[in-house]
């Protein structure tokens, strides 16, 4: 009878090394990296949030003062500039002219400071504004005059456009 116990000793140390085995062992691993990337552009839009109304008055013997607002929407840290053009009715100044007509204006100006010292231009770097984008909508003040004067009973209009440089 010991040949059976020898042939179990036999067994169980062929098998022992098995027995002994966590349950990973033999497993691989491998690895590797990804870039993970994205690109943003510049962007920037304007639109007019309010339009520059001088409302009605009975007579223009006093200035009359009024404001109209762009908004201003550039990607942060986007600089950007705002210049204003004459209008469509430019003479020597800026004029509105009378409704269906073409016989009557009346001057204004525009400025970008209530004080009305900051004349509206198109020139960059002389008579526009500067700005840097937040990635959220600016409010740019565009401050009206009409000078006092004796102009005729009508309705004027002028437009003007403002050009966003970025």
């Amino acid at each position: 009878m010991k040949t059976p116990s020898l042939l179990r000793l036999a067994a169980v140390a062929a098998l022992s090394p098995l027995l002994f085995l966590s349950p990973g062992a033999g497993a691989a691993t491998d690895d590797t990296t990804m870039n993970v990337t994205i690109t943003i552009t510049s962007s920037c839009s304007i639109e007019t949030t309010t339009n520059l109304d001088f409302g009605t008055v009975a007579s223009t013997l006093t200035d009359v003062d009024a404001t109209g607002i762009l908004t201003v929407t550039c990607t942060n840290q986007t600089p950007y500039n705002v210049g204003i053009d004459d209008g469509a009715h430019f003479g020597t100044t800026r004029r509105m002219q009378e409704d269906g007509g073409s016989t009557y204006y009346v001057p204004y100006a525009l400025y970008r400071d209530e004080s009305h010292t900051q004349a509206w231009g198109e020139t960059n770097g002389t008579d526009t504004l500067s700005g840097t984008g937040t990635g959220a909508g600016q409010a740019i003040t565009v401050y009206g005059l009409v000078p006092s004067a004796n102009f005729p009973a009508r309705s004027y209009t002028d437009t003007v456009t403002a050009t966003l440089t970025y």
